[in-house]
């Protein structure tokens, strides 16, 4: 196989996270509003931009390599591939999205069997046939083409299945969610022919991991202190770490330098603490990656 990898890009509320975390992770990709191609620095990949909903079927047929999509559309597409890595944005968020089955509020129905018979409005259509299917619960599954929480209410269909975060939109609209269907994060998957190819499984190792590195980097940062020897365990007391804060004695002195990683939300409480413990020339400073084994 070539010693190229074809990358594709997600398309739409991800794109922009994705080229993002691509800038923090070592690469620069530049995406033209009039080319589906981006352009990225790096000879040995060539990007493509691709809807997330039809990622997965590209990646199983090796069109691309690998690719960057929701593990909803992936499983929509029931696509035989290989999943590198969950890639979980901060910049879009941090929770799961759950696809739920949902009725009107004064719908009579209080479990999936409770549909024997029914139409149910989705955008998921391929996985919400086998959900069902596969409870031998037989249902009319109809593609909707967006707003699918007014079909319920219009009466144009008995339930939907719809995404969600909180649920606040589901309630705000009269509906009622009868039960969660999945759960879905992005994540990087891999065509199986690709990742039997060494350099190929190599290279796409090597993205997953500065990825995941820099993704893992967001809301950290890095303290360093200087402190007597005999604050010291006041002060590790004090400091939240990924592993055990590190210690190290200054030269020619009684005093040692203390350097810790933690969330950038307890700095604000963390520093006047230190400075009661004893703590002095205080540097707080960003972190680029996190990469952990």
């Amino acid at each position: 196989m070539s010693s190229l990898l074809q990358f594709g890009i997600p398309k739409g509320s991800l794109e922009d996270a994705t080229v993002d975390l691509f800038r923090k992770a070592g690469w620069q990709i530049n995406i033209s509003s009039r080319s589906y191609f981006p352009t990225i620095d790096d000879s040995e990949i060539n990007c493509k931009l691709i809807r997330p909903q039809e990622m997965g079927k590209y990646v199983e047929r090796g069109t691309i390599d690998v690719g960057i999509a929701g593990r909803d559309w992936v499983k929509e597409n029931d696509s035989d591939v290989v999943e590198v890595c969950e890639m979980v944005y901060s910049k879009v968020s941090r929770r799961p999205v759950r696809w739920v089955l949902v009725v009107a509020q004064d719908s009579p129905v209080q479990k999936p069997e409770d549909l024997h018979g029914a139409t149910i409005s989705t955008e998921l259509v391929g996985f919400t046939k086998r959900y069902f299917a596969e409870r031998n619960i037989p249902v009319n599954v109809e593609f909707s083409w967006g707003a699918t929480e007014a079909k319920v209410v219009d009466g144009l269909c008995d339930a939907i299945v719809e995404v969600t975060e909180t649920g606040s939109t589901i309630r705000a609209n009269n509906l009622r969610i009868v039960c969660d269907l999945m759960q879905s994060v992005p994540v990087m998957v891999a065509n199986k022919k690709s990742w039997n190819d060494p350099w190929k499984q190599e290279k796409i190792r090597q993205i997953a991991t500065l990825l995941t590195a820099a993704l893992d980097a967001e809301g950290m940062v890095g303290l360093k202190m200087n402190a007597p020897k005999e604050q010291v365990e006041a002060i590790i007391g004090i400091l939240p770490s990924l592993k055990n804060p590190t210690v190290a004695h200054l030269y020619n002195s009684e005093w040692v330098s203390v350097e810790s990683v933690l969330n950038e939300k307890d700095v604000r409480r963390i520093i006047p603490e230190l400075i009661k413990a004893g703590a002095e020339g205080i540097i707080e400073y960003p972190l680029a990656k996190i990469i952990n084994k």
